[in-house]
């Protein structure tokens, strides 16, 4: 879909096309990558989510694993949990909002819900791309083929967020 390219402008123009190709996906979600490949020591990507989309709580437990997102359009919904599952902070976080970003440490438990629909994250982590384990997964949400779990976790978080 995208050419090779030596520079890359982050303007609507993008953020429609990964959109729409989002509104594709069974998942709700795409992601443009700048990063070359996933082998490079950082990895710098949008992500593109409708609502709905289920990110289930989860850490990166190695201690190289931060992570930052900005939100360059719409809105999401961030949560910190203790080891336990207990909700210790959230907050909206959102293209005009007082509050734009994250940056996370390895090792916390985070979630988050999508509030609108075509909103962008801009992230950034280190790389090698490996996927989340299992053990990084918090066992107090919902398995991703849960289906009736996923969508009362996804309107819990929602109400949340609405009442705030």
């Amino acid at each position: 879909m995208f050419e090779e390219r030596k520079y890359q402008y982050i303007d609507s123009a993008l953020m429609d096309a990964v959109a729409a190709e989002a509104r594709l996906s069974p998942r709700g979600r795409m992601n443009y990558n700048f990063h070359r490949s996933t082998d490079e020591p950082v990895n710098r990507l949008i992500n593109v989510m409708h609502r709905g989309t289920y990110l289930p709580v989860h850490r990166h437990s190695s201690p190289d694993r931060s992570e930052s997102c900005v939100v360059l359009r719409g809105r999401v919904g961030v949560t910190f949990y203790d080891c336990e599952g207990n909700l210790i902070d959230s907050r909206v976080v959102g293209a005009g909002c007082d509050c734009v970003g994250y940056d996370i440490d390895a090792g916390v438990w985070h979630g988050l819900v999508v509030l609108e629909d075509d909103t962008v994250l801009f992230e950034v982590k280190q790389g090698p791309y490996a996927p989340i384990s299992a053990d990084n997964i918090a066992p107090w949400t919902p398995a991703v083929d849960d289906e009736s779990g996923v969508k009362r976790f996804i309107e819990e978080l929602e109400n949340h967020f609405t009442q705030k």
